[in-house]
This record gives C-alpha cells, structure tokens and sequence, in this order.
C-alpha cells in the first residue's frame, strides 16, 4: 500500500470512526462530539449484537440497552435498523475529496480516486463492520434495497460537485448517469466481494468495476 494512501485517515481510536479526508477541517464543537459520540455508541452496539446473535434476532430495544440510550434515542439518530448498518456518514468529505482533485483530471478518474480511498479508509479504521455491512448487504433484502437508497443521496451529492467541477448544470443528465452508475459499480464490487468470502482485494474489485464502465465487459 503506498505511503500515501493512509495520510488521510484519522488516528486509530478517534472518535469519529472514519471521515477519510477530515485533516483540512476544524475540529467539531461540543455539541457535535456529544451527538457524534451517541451515533458511534449506536453503531457499534448495533455491530457487537449482530455479530452475537444475527441481523433478523438483533431489536431496536436490545441496541438501545446496549448503547446506554433509549429506544427513542436510536430513533432520533437512525430512521430504522437498517439505516444503523449503513447509515452513510461520510458523503460530506467524499464530496470534499472530490472537489480537491485536479482541475483537469477526466470525471472518471477523480471519482475513482474518491471511492477507493474511502474503501481503503473503511478497511484500515473498521474492518470488521465493513465486512459484516457487506455481507448483510449481500443476504438481507431489507439492507440491499435501503443500499440502493443511502448510496443514491451520496451519488447525488458527488454530482453536484462533478457538475461544478466541468460548468454543467446541477441536473445535467450525464453527471448523474455518470455518478449513479459509478456508486453502483461499487455497490456490486462489494455484493461481489462479500459473496466470494471477502477474499479477494476489494479495492482492486472496485478499480475493476469502474474499468468495465470505461471499456464495457471482457466477455
């Protein structure tokens, strides 16, 4: 893994457990590190229970139990069970990332810098929970399609910026196929990498995807 490629991440055991490209921004007020902090206890409570007892069995009230907060509490932070698995808290700094990239780079390119250095990010700060979100996106329906759904906001807001980026409009129609099918090719990198054993190295699996939009399949 070249040096580089780390630079971005906090230090292990943050409180934050991953904002891969947080080093330019100011630290959160107190208010925000108090709210960050019921979030990751929610999370990872969420992870612990899953892994103990399976997806299906885990309830809302064991979780809540489990962080210290109540049932209400868990509601207020995450709109369901699902959301808790995947809730996407790192759109903000993938747009950031974007929008730091060369001016001149092909959109393609700039995206595919953004996603696997959040894939290499997710790996080193939460292993466990990104092979655990992966599997469930693999063989829970009800995570795969609110997937579909987190992964649409985030390809919304890296198209706004790709569309800042080339002086297109906000809604132009290539920008969002553009962003859509790059979030998706990564959605299926990691079904694919969950349903192989996780195995396999998933930030070459999403290099790989992002060349089949560029050239279409090797069949």
């Amino acid at each position: 893994m070249p040096a580089d490629s780390l630079d971005f991440l906090h230090a292990p055991g943050s409180l934050h457990p991953l904002d891969p490209f947080d080093a330019a921004h100011r630290p959160p007020g107190l208010r925000e590190r108090k709210k960050l902090k019921t979030r990751v206890a929610i999370r990872r409570a969420t992870h612990r229970l899953i892994a103990e007892q399976g997806y299906e069995a885990t309830t809302v009230e064991q979780i809540a139990e489990a962080a210290e907060v109540s049932p209400s509490t868990v509601f207020r932070y995450f709109a369901s069970k699902e959301d808790i698995v995947l809730s996407d808290e790192y759109a903000p700094a993938m747009a950031d990332a974007l929008r730091g990239r060369p001016a001149g780079e092909e959109p393609l390119e700039s995206l595919r810098a953004v996603l696997t250095r959040t894939v290499v990010a997710l790996l080193a700060h939460e292993p466990e929970e990104t092979r655990r979100r992966a599997r469930l996106m693999a063989e829970v329906p009800a995570v795969r399609a609110r997937t579909t759904r987190t992964m649409a906001a985030t390809s919304r807001a890296l198209a706004g910026v790709l569309a800042d980026r080339t002086g297109r409009g906000a809604d132009d129609l290539q920008v969002r196929v553009l962003t859509a099918a790059v979030m998706g090719a990564l959605g299926e990198a990691m079904v694919y990498w969950a349903e192989r054993g996780q195995r396999d190295d998933l930030a070459a699996l999403v290099h790989r995807s992002l060349d089949t939009l560029r050239g279409g399949p090797v069949l």
